[in-house]
Formats: structure tokens, sequence, C-alpha cells
């Protein structure tokens, strides 16, 4: 039995595509390239683009398809050239056919859309770490003490909390983590919180009557203590089955404030935070481009020299001190899966060397 898959080509009027920069084809990209089965649009936009966010941009309806917006296992997509010699692709002949006989029907089944990027393919490196700014802290409950008496639980613990949960549900229990500063404003966007654990909560509690709720602790990443974090589980943390992957508003710029990992470099698949959120466009799905602005360079009696290598007269000026305005090179690009309002968290995709604090991000 055929089995069909569809390719939706979800993003064709997005609106940044007016906006994109002009599509840069890979060396070698082939002339034709047959569907298959469990392809994603990811997979067959990175064959053929080194920006493969703008597939939209490269594919073109074909007028000779009933319905252009589906792709299918064993379809044959070509590269051609239009008029203006601007590269797209077409559907070429070799979508299957379907045989009807008097004897039996063939049916299409197991319709999934092709997604950009599957959700079980970044699960592995999403955390479900949090954030929440110093107004909402006030109004969560947080955790008092346990039933042992010891300063921090573990598995199997029963922890007491200030607060009204709701019995038979879950929550995650979180570590009130640094707090985050805009490095260009120096304003506090919020603190970082850090899973520690999760459970079940067992009774409701009654703040009314000072009754706090109990949660059985049923997984313990690391040793909960008093005063941490409890929210209820999936609160901001569900996501979709596939991220549709676009290329973030052209307006937007900023910088990269925090790794989760809190090292000082970091690399493919960690996540960071950057200091642009809703407020400003960002959503989730956004591709970014890392980039980092080349070292300062000073002229000098022997000639142009790096302004850390030279005295320190001309380190007065700080490290941006040059004289010259230095280029901003691309070294990287990650994807951002959750969106505060002034903050979004982000799954670094690619790298060319490591990242840093406060590493610029940009649209691609």
């Amino acid at each position: 039995m055929f089995k069909k898959v569809i390719v939706t080509i979800i993003s064709l009027l997005l609106p940044f595509l007016a906006l994109a920069d002009e599509l840069k084809l890979r060396d070698g990209a082939p002339k034709s390239y047959i569907v298959k089965k469990g392809d994603t649009l990811w997979d067959i936009s990175g064959i053929y683009l080194k920006q493969p966010w703008l597939w939209p941009k490269l594919w073109r309806l074909n007028p000779e398809v009933s319905n252009p917006h589906l792709i299918y296992p064993g379809d044959e997509i070509r590269l051609v050239y239009d008029e203006n010699g601007e590269p797209m692709l077409v559907k070429g002949d070799g979508k299957p056919q379907l045989k009807w006989s008097p004897q039996s029907r063939t049916t299409l089944k197991d319709q999934s859309p092709i997604s950009t990027l599957p959700l079980h393919i970044v699960a592995p490196f999403i955390r479900y770490d949090s954030m929440l700014t110093n107004e909402q802290l006030k109004n969560v409950p947080y955790v008092i003490g346990a039933d042992h008496g010891n300063v921090s639980s573990l598995d199997g613990a029963k922890i007491y909390v200030n607060g009204d949960l709701s019995k038979g549900k879950s929550y995650a229990v979180y570590l009130k983590g640094d707090e985050i500063l805009d490095p260009e404003t120096e304003e506090p966007l919020g603190y970082h919180l850090v899973l520690v654990g999760s459970g079940k909560a067992l009774r409701p509690g009654n703040m009314a009557e000072k009754e706090p709720a109990t949660i059985y602790l049923e997984s313990a990443l690391r040793e909960v203590r008093p005063s941490a974090i409890v929210l209820p589980v999936n609160e901001g943390q569900l996501y979709p089955s596939y991220f549709t992957m676009q290329a973030v508003d052209p307006m937007v710029k900023g910088s990269i404030i925090k790794a989760t990992s809190d090292n000082r470099e970091f690399g493919k698949f960690e996540v960071v935070m950057i200091n642009k959120g809703a407020q400003d466009a960002v959503k989730q799905g956004d591709v970014l481009t890392v980039k980092r602005k080349s070292p300062a360079v000073v002229e000098t009696e022997k000639g142009p020299v790096y302004t850390t290598d030279t005295s320190k007269w001309y380190k007065i000026g700080g490290d941006d001190t040059s004289d010259y305005k230095m280029p901003e090179e691309p070294i990287g690009q990650m994807m951002v899966f959750r969106v505060y309002d002034q903050v979004s968290m982000a799954l670094i995709m690619k790298t060319q060397k490591p990242l840093r604090l406060a590493d610029i991000v940009t649209a691609p």
C-alpha cells in the first residue's frame, strides 16, 4: 500500500521573505532530488541552501500541479532558473501514480506534516529551566521544610509548601539562580530558575489557616532546600511537535546574556538566553545569527597593532578603542524555543568557534 507523507509549505507567506538576503545555494547542490519518507523541510532545504529557513523563497509553485502545497515521497524536485537567472525548485515528473481496479482501491494514510525541525531531535538538549521577574517571584509558593527535619530533601521526601496547591497535580521545584541584567541598559530582566525536582501534591494546603501544602518528591535532580520555588509542571514548558523555523525580525539586534550551563564558553546544542523577547517581536522558532566584532586595531609608530597588544596609553579608551570600524563576523546560529517578555531562550544549532557572553545576535 502506498503511504503518503504530506510536505506542507508552512512558511510561504512569512513577512520576512520580502527582506531576506539573496539566496545562496550550496556548492554542488543537486539538479534533482527524490523525496523520501521521513524527510523534513529543514533536511531538504539544507541540501540546496546555506540558509535552510529560506526554503519558501527558493520554492516556486508549479502551475501544472493541482495542489502545489503538497509534496509526496517519490516526488522529484528539480533545481531550475527563472528568466532572471534566479534559482527555484519545482516538482518534476516523478510523482507516483495511483492505480485503480475493480477489485481494490488504493487509499492514502498516515498523513503527517513534514516538519522543519521535529521536537524529538532537539528535546534532549532543551533545558527545562525557567525565568521569573522579581515581581512574579513575590507571588509564587516556595518550600518551607520537609517531613524528615533535614535541611535538604531527595527522592521520596515529603516537602511542605506555603501555598494553596491542587491535590494530585504535578509540580516542578526550582532553585532561584542568578539575577539577569540587560548588558545594554543594566535593567534587571528577571531571575534564572534551575529545575531541581518534581513531585505530586498530596495535600492542597490552606494558607488562610496557615496550613502548608504537601508534595511527595518523586524525582530530585539535586538537593531540594527551603525557599525553592514551586510551579505547576508544564507551565510554560509545553513545546510544539515540531518547530517551524523562520528568520527573526530584521530589526532585532541583541546579545547573549547567559548560558544555562554557566560556562564561559559554549557550543552546539547548549542553551543560552538573549536580551530580546516578545516585546521585540521575537517568536518561537526564530533563527538568529551569532556575530562577534573583530578585535580592535590602532595605528602606532610600529604600524597597526591590536589594542590588546598595545601599551596602557592605547588602552585608556577600553577594548572598543580602534582606528577602524571593525566588522562583525558570523560565528554561529541559534533557534529560539522559549520566549518571555524581555528575554528568550535559544538552542545553539551551529558554531564555527566557541560562543561567549556578549556575542551579538541578529537576523540571518
